[in-house]
């Protein structure tokens, strides 16, 4: 009897390290993939798609791929300056910021302020092309090393193109085109200053606010990241 339990075990070790390199392979080869081609869609956009369909929404999914070359600078600067200001400098993790995070969270909880973020847009990318978007110990260990391999990669100028053609600017709204035609009724390139820092400013929570009917909340953020735009280099 031991010995036959024995022997299952082993046999369950043995197939569950055998998936675990066969999805690490997969992950590698999509990895690869992905540095020229675009994902056909995301677990997020899948997953907002078929919550519409159980909940007995009309589901939608806006999105149209523009590449690095199509897309405003400022919408670019305005991104960077908005969510990772030291994009350039890192290799996929901010561990200043984490660290930041880290001391300063446990007071502002107790305060009740939210407690600071410390994803950077390579951590956002790999969330949101690889992972479902619920929050867990595992997602975060996944998202660090995704960050790594991307970064590596794909390299930043990919990373941000990517970025900005499949994160969510609003409700079955992906990406910078879907977003500057849906509130703008302009393509990607010709966004202004002042529309890629709405854009940009409603980045945290694109389901509840709006670059075209901004907010006051949202019009001051966007007053404060069109300022420092000026300053925020780009990857070439």
């Amino acid at each position: 009897m031991a010995t036959s339990f024995t022997s299952a075990v082993k046999k369950a070790l043995r197939i569950g390290v055998r998936a675990i390199g066969i999805g690490i392979g997969i992950g590698i080869l999509s990895v690869i993939a992905l540095r020229w081609i675009p994902p056909i869609a995301t677990p997020l956009q899948v997953w907002r798609f078929a919550t519409a369909v159980f909940d007995n929404r009309t589901p939608r999914l806006v999105k149209d791929w523009v590449s690095y070359e199509e897309v405003s600078p400022h919408l670019l600067r305005a991104v960077i300056v908005t969510e990772d200001r030291k994009f350039l400098r890192h290799h996929g993790i901010d561990w200043d910021a984490v660290d930041h995070a880290r001391r300063v969270n446990p007071s502002r909880i107790r305060s009740g302020k939210p407690p600071l973020g410390a994803s950077t847009i390579t951590m956002q990318t790999a969330r949101n092309v690889y992972l479902l978007p619920f929050r867990f110990f595992v997602r975060k260990v996944l998202e660090a090393g995704l960050a790594y391999a991307i970064d590596a990669v794909w390299g930043k100028k990919r990373v941000l193109e990517m970025y900005v053609n499949v994160i969510e600017w609003g409700d079955g709204i992906y990406g910078v085109q879907a977003a500057a035609r849906a509130y703008f009724k302009k393509d990607a390139s010709a966004l202004s200053r002042k529309e890629a820092a709405l854009l940009a400013a409603v980045i945290q929570n694109p389901r509840r606010f709006h670059a075209d009917r901004p907010s006051p909340y949202v019009k001051r953020r966007a007053a404060g990241i069109q300022s420092r735009m000026g300053g925020a280099a780009l990857p070439q």
